[in-house]
């Protein structure tokens, strides 16, 4: 099929914004990363093997999996702040103008 309008490149300034189709959609997305990266860096650190990991947070072996590889899409902010919880963690927010 051939287009009318060739398509144009576009720019974003984080692969957040390119991936979401709102500001708040790409906001939660880099929310979620975050926290994904510091539990994940929480749990390398301790050597923790995945099935350890998942009776300290109280989850299944594939749901850590799922966590340690990144899949974002399969966590909600709630979800991860309960695994946080589970792990004796607390969240620090801090607010920055956009």
């Amino acid at each position: 099929m051939k287009r009318k309008h060739p398509t144009k490149s576009q720019r974003f300034s984080s692969v957040w914004d390119a991936l979401a189709d709102t500001p708040e959609e790409a906001a939660n997305l880099r929310a979620r990363a975050d926290l994904m990266r510091s539990l994940t860096d929480f749990i390398v650190a301790r050597g923790w093997t995945q099935k350890e990991a998942a009776a300290r947070c109280h989850l299944t072996q594939p749901r850590i999996n799922d966590l340690l590889r990144g899949r974002i899409s399969r966590f909600s902010l709630d979800a991860l702040v309960n695994i946080a919880s589970a792990l004796g963690l607390r969240i620090h927010l801090e607010l920055k103008a956009a």
